[in-house]
């Protein structure tokens, strides 16, 4: 196997003849980051930026990723505890790209009129996010691959996406036809690779873009963003350039390259306590899902194993870009980050292939960073987000951060883990809107939509404690201990459960009064809100946890006088009068009493 997957990409392993130096003198300043670590003196790093598209992390997609496994992980800091905040593809790449939550976006679908690149524009996010900024602190930029949903053959050129010295983008309504994917250049107009594998077309364009970064003689950024392992889309309109309902796409397991297509036989989907589990589980349409039958569970686990293929067109192009960086003699100063927009699930709570949900499987992603000064081989216990990765970015490149991110830049020393493992914050925030969708089979019990999924969301994890808490559209909660039930199978707040009588050293109903209100912050935070919302519910500052709230002297405050999370009904998207009581920013009595002060 891997004399042929070499073989196939030898050609990708000579670069281009490259003229002059990759760094002028006035990049060799020294950078003071945000955390006050510093680069003393180095040159001004390169950054390479690698987006997958729905990538799993708990079903164990990175052991079938050797490239990855040997240039990323073992050379680099892989963080455990990373989250995306919205598990769905365009929210999350907002997110990710400005660094706020898709509840300060707007953004919060995949098509308009929630979502998608118009919605990103017309939220005036096209000037203010991370490659217009990298570009005014000196950086030049570059992007190939899937930017958002719904960035189209109609609308690729109204506006530009701006930012970018040289892009190559994936357009719809191709993006998802691994086999006739199109190509949009700079300015020039579309160009279609029927019959060539997607992921092996954008191998070309990321090697050709990092020459050309190189050739500039400036400091760079690159993101590269195949579509794997998404599901395989088509309709027939896409066959005239034209879009579909998503009732009218085949959904179908993604098509991995030719010298894929005998990898991995009879590797399944990991058989975990939650796969397929003979008794239901979490809340609302999730817990009427029926078991599988046999005929479904073997359709998902091809799917799965189509996707562990297509993974490895993505993993020979970490290969093909790390030999590249070393042929240039610039790997040393290069940080190379993995991740992936939302994790994924297959047959995990008796779901059909998707994400969407809040479970660990569609939240909890892949965050592996090498570079400079990264630990190597080292993995961190750090809660981190993808609100997070926009200030990196910024910090990496010594570039100004902005005080309206809704995340916090995350260290990448070994000193500045360690001390991030006892000051930083616990918590997850976790939204989403709209519909929940089927990928796999549609049969009657498993309908290519459900239309009620609209939730707000948090995860708190510390060495005690690792919760899940949920509150839905329609009312329903739910309540996870992840210390005793890692597959989130018992729902603490359901009346079918035999809940305990304490958790995280407390009685359930104090833990969740305060859970609630944590939440019914963070639903609505901004800013400095959203790293530090214990603040806002306790201004003296003597609250920094779930663990100090739940001292007894505030018990009052949190059972009789705190508002709770509420919906006034469901709906598709952000619209604020559908949202219930909201946190006002300005001051504490949507969430207290007045006489607040007198219990903190």
């Amino acid at each position: 196997m891997w004399i042929l997957r070499y073989a196939v990409f030898i050609t990708s392993l000579y670069p281009c003849f490259v003229h002059g130096s990759a760094f002028g003198p006035e990049n060799q300043k020294p950078i003071t980051h945000a955390n006050g670590e510093t680069n003393h003196g180095r040159l001004r790093p390169n950054i390479v930026f690698i987006l997958t598209d729905d990538q799993d992390l708990h079903m164990n997609s990175l052991d079938y990723m050797p490239f990855v496994q040997k240039h990323l992980i073992d050379h680099g800091t892989f963080f455990k505890r990373h989250f995306c905040t919205t598990a769905l593809c365009c929210p999350s790449r907002v997110t990710l790209w400005t660094g706020k939550a898709a509840h300060n976006t707007n953004v919060t679908n995949v098509t308009p009129p929630y979502g998608g690149y118009p919605k990103f524009v017309s939220q005036g996010l096209n000037k203010k996010y991370l490659p217009v900024w990298l570009q005014e602190s000196g950086y030049n930029t570059y992007y190939t691959g899937k930017l958002f949903n719904a960035h189209s053959v109609d609308n690729y050129d109204s506006p530009y996406a701006a930012g970018w010295t040289s892009s190559d983008f994936l357009l719809d309504p191709f993006t998802y036809s691994y086999l006739n994917s199109t190509y949009q250049r700079n300015q020039d107009p579309p160009v279609s690779f029927e019959g060539r594998h997607s992921v092996d077309v954008l191998a070309e364009k990321a090697l050709g873009l990092l020459d050309e970064a190189h050739e500039a003689g400036k400091p760079f950024f690159l993101g590269v963003a195949p579509v794997s392992p998404h599901a395989n889309l088509w309709s027939p309109a896409f066959k005239d350039g034209n879009h579909s309902d998503l009732e009218d796409i085949d959904f179908s397991p993604p098509v991995p390259a030719e010298r894929h297509t005998k990898l991995f036989e009879g590797v399944k989907v990991p058989r975990t306590a939650n796969f397929n589990p003979d008794k239901p589980s979490g809340a609302s349409w999730i817990r009427k899902l029926p078991k599988q039958s046999q005929e479904t569970v073997d359709y998902n686990d091809h799917f799965y194993v189509q996707r562990l293929r297509t993974l490895q067109s993505v993993d020979e192009i970490v290969d093909s870009i790390i030999s590249r960086l070393g042929y240039l003699k610039i790997l040393d100063n290069t940080y190379i980050i993995y991740t992936t927009d939302n994790g994924y699930h297959i047959g995990q709570h008796r779901m059909q292939p998707a994400k969407q949900c809040s479970f660990e499987e569609d939240i909890n992603i892949p965050l592996i960073v090498r570079g400079p000064n990264i630990p190597k081989g080292s993995i961190s216990d750090i809660v981190t987000t993808h609100t997070d990765l926009a200030p990196t970015l910024l910090d990496i490149a010594g570039a100004h951060l902005r005080d309206d991110f809704d995340g916090l830049s995350i260290p990448l020393t070994e000193d500045g883990l360690s001390r991030a493992e006892e000051t930083r914050h616990e918590h997850i925030t976790v939204e989403h809107w709209g519909f929940a969708s089927n990928e796999g089979q549609v049969l009657e019990s498993y309908p290519r939509l459900h239309l009620n999924n609209t939730y707000k969301a948090l995860r708190v994890i510390s060495k005690t404690y690792d919760l899940h808490y949920q509150v839905w559209c329609n009312g329903d909660h739910e309540l996870h201990d992840l210390t005793t039930d890692p597959g989130q199978m018992v729902n603490l707040l359901h009346p079918d459960e035999v809940a305990p009588k304490t958790i995280a050293g407390a009685s359930l109903d104090k833990v969740v009064a305060r859970l609630d209100s944590l939440l019914f912050v963070l639903k609505s935070c901004r800013a400095e809100t959203c790293i530090h919302p214990w603040k806002a519910l306790h201004p003296a500052g003597n609250v920094a946890s779930l663990r100090d709230a739940l001292f007894p002297r505030f018990d009052s405050l949190y059972e009789e006088k705190s508002r709770k999370v509420e919906f006034d009904r469901c709906e598709m998207g952000f619209i604020l009068d559908a949202e219930g009581p909201q946190f006002t920013h300005k001051n504490l009595d949507p969430i207290f009493d007045p006489k607040w002060h007198e219990w903190t």
